[in-house]
């Protein structure tokens, strides 16, 4: 069975860094496509970035230039590297994982940033 888990989230102040993580494991089967998304308080979810099986990389205009998405394939891991967080950053942030034809998600973790 599939497992999706996100980490890294917490407090920081506006301007900071945060790095997030999402680790995927039960599955003999390659990953592809390896995304997050994030939902802010009462908004919908909303795409953030991906990343594709061949590291080709894709972001919302809202993140480009200050996110970065990568992927560790070894270790069946994405990552976010999140600098100049703003408030309006702060959102449970999603993983998604695409294996054998199917998504996965995590249960989510939370990012604040306080002004």
């Amino acid at each position: 069975q599939v497992q999706v888990v996100e980490s890294g989230g917490g407090l920081v102040q506006a301007g900071g860094s945060l790095r997030l993580s999402c680790a995927a494991s039960g599955s003999s089967i390659s990953i592809g496509a390896m995304g997050w998304y994030r939902q802010p308080p009462g908004k919908q979810r909303e795409w953030v970035a991906g990343v594709t099986s061949i590291s080709t990389t894709q972001y919302a205009d809202a993140v480009k230039g200050r996110f970065t998405i990568s992927r560790d394939n070894a270790k069946n891991t994405v990552y976010l590297q999140m600098n100049s967080l703003k408030p309006e950053d702060t959102a449970v942030y999603y993983c998604n994982v695409y294996i054998g034809g199917a998504d996965y998600g995590g249960k989510g973790t939370l990012v604040t940033v306080s002004s």
